[in-house]
Order: C-alpha cells, then sequence, then structure tokens
C-alpha cells in the first residue's frame, strides 16, 4: 500500500465540496466537523458526513474529525460515523483513556496541548490508534512559542513517540497561508528533515505543492537505485555483504529505506517522467 502524503480537510457543512474534495488528487479526504464548522452549523455537518459516507465513491479514503470526546456534540459524531468513515480524527487527545471510547473505525490522535505531548508515547501505543498527528496552531497558544526551533523539539517528540508504537510517520499540520506555494515548499522540506511525512492540507491548491516537497530528489533516487542495485547483485551471487562501487558497504536496514525511496518516487513521479529500467525494478 502507498503511503499516505496529503491530506485535504473539507468542512462538513459544505457538501457540495466533499466529491471535489476526492476529485483534487488527496490521498485521503478528511470531511471536518470541528474547527470548520460554526456551532449552530454542526448538527447539520455530522447530518452530511453520516449521508455521504453511506454512498461514497467505492475506492475513496474518507476521514472524519470528530468534535472532542470530552463533549456530548463529540461523542454523537462518533455514534453517527464511527461504523461509517475509514477512520476517525480524534482531537484534544491528553491520555489514552480518551481514546477507549472509539469503536468502529481506527483513530488519529490529535495532540494539541501540552498534556498530550508529555503522554504521547502511551497515546501512540493504545490499539485503536493508526496514527498521531499534531495540532501546532493550539500547541502554540497554549506554550506562548512563537520560535520555530521551540516547535521542532515538540515534533521530534511525537515523531519518536510514533515510531516506538510502529505507527505511520507524523504528517505535518496544515499550512495557513493558501496562496504562500513557496512558503509551503520550505516548511515541508524543513519538516520532512525533522522525520515527519505528508501534509494535512486546506485548500485543492496545496496539493502538488506537498506532493512536489515529498518527492525524492533525483540525487536520492538514483543514490537509492545504486544501492538496491549492489543488493540485489549481492543476493544473486550469494554475498551476504551489500558493497556499493566507491568501497562501501550498506546494511539492511539501509537498502530497505532505498527501496522506499523508489517506491515513493514511482508514486509521486512528476506527469512526464521517464524512468531508467534500474528505478523500475
Amino acid at each position: 500500500m502507498n503511503p499516505v502524503v496529503t491530506w485535504l480537510y473539507v468542512p462538513g457543512d459544505r457538501p457540495e465540496r466533499f466529491a471535489k474534495a476526492l476529485a483534487s488528487g488527496a490521498d485521503v479526504v478528511i470531511i471536518d466537523l470541528e474547527d470548520a464548522v460554526a456551532p449552530a452549523r454542526k448538527d447539520e455537518a455530522r447530518a452530511n458526513a453520516a449521508a455521504y459516507l453511506r454512498d461514497r465513491p467505492a475506492g475513496s479514503t474518507v476521514h472524519v474529525r470528530i468534535n472532542d470526546l470530552a463533549t456530548g456534540r463529540g461523542r454523537a459524531d462518533l455514534e453517527a460515523v464511527g461504523d461509517l468513515a475509514d477512520a476517525v480524527r480524534v482531537p484534544k487527545v491528553e491520555s489514552p483513556e480518551t481514546l477507549d471510547a472509539v469503536s468502529g473505525a481506527p483513530a488519529y490522535a490529535l495532540l494539541e496541548s501540552a498534556a498530550g505531548i508529555v503522554a504521547a508515547r502511551e497515546i501512540a501505543a493504545h490499539p485503536r490508534v493508526a496514527g498521531v498527528a499534531l495540532g501546532e496552531q493550539d500547541l502554540a497558544a497554549e506554550l506562548a512559542i512563537t520560535d520555530e526551533g521551540a516547535l521542532n523539539q515538540l515534533r521530534v517528540q511525537v515523531v519518536l513517540a510514533a515510531a516506538a508504537a510502529g505507527l505511520p510517520p507524523v504528517p505535518m499540520s496544515v499550512y495557513p497561508h493558501v496562496k504562500d506555494e513557496a512558503g509551503l515548499l520550505a516548511s515541508c522540506r524543513a519538516g520532512r528533515a525533522l522525520g515527519l511525512f505528508g501534509r494535512t492540507a486546506i485548500h485543492p491548491r496545496q496539493i502538488p505543492v506537498i506532493r512536489q516537497a515529498f518527492r525524492p530528489t533525483e540525487e536520492e533516487t538514483a543514490r537509492a537505485a545504486e544501492i538496491v542495485e549492489a543488493a540485489e547483485r549481492a543476493e544473486r551471487t550469494g554475498i551476504g555483504a551489500v558493497a556499493l562501487p566507491d568501497g562501501r558497504f550498506v546494511d539492511a536496514p539501509i537498502v530497505a529505506r532505498a527501496r522506499r525511496t523508489l517506491a515513493l518516487a514511482r508514486q509521486l513521479a512528476a506527469p512526464g517522467t521517464e524512468w531508467s529500467a534500474s528505478l523500475r525494478s
């Protein structure tokens, strides 16, 4: 299964946008019942989401961000969509016990507070959790963080928690400046360097930029192909050690990473990209 690179939010009270979101090219569409919906329209949004999920197109992947499970509204959301969505995104998770109430779809735990970050490892290890993500705007507001370096420390803590629990890589939070494509690209590349992977978007125009940012570079792809070719040569000749042409040796985890890099390069290839025989293997 291909890794998820792009996730697109769509407000639950705008059902006319649901099909457009699916057509955007995003790997996952997230129907939002929380922040994107005014309180007076949340019941309507819940009904919209449930109705759409019952009749959605085959092959689509749709998550729902519900309201806080500490509220009656959040519990009503879970009851309405928990058995219909591919996953529910649970906001404001601060302890693993919060997730005991989740049934039906797997959960993505959103860590949006100091308490959530402190409990990240226990939350990530909960059996209902399929992934974790950061709610950075709420977190930065609570901690009065204005320095990117301080946020990076928190991001790495969550990356470690997810990896230790055997979860998929942590996606980046939304980039709120929809028209700033250069800023989005730079931000994605900085997050990628920290071990974050993929990103949630709030507008379809952000999708191709995110794909570009997480696409392996030509140099990375060529290097990965060299490693995989050396590994396959070693397998054919019965030699255990994998030696590169420059004399360096690489071990199994490096080879596995190289294979993932080639797979991702194929998945995110720009239109019209020509693949050499070695990259198609």
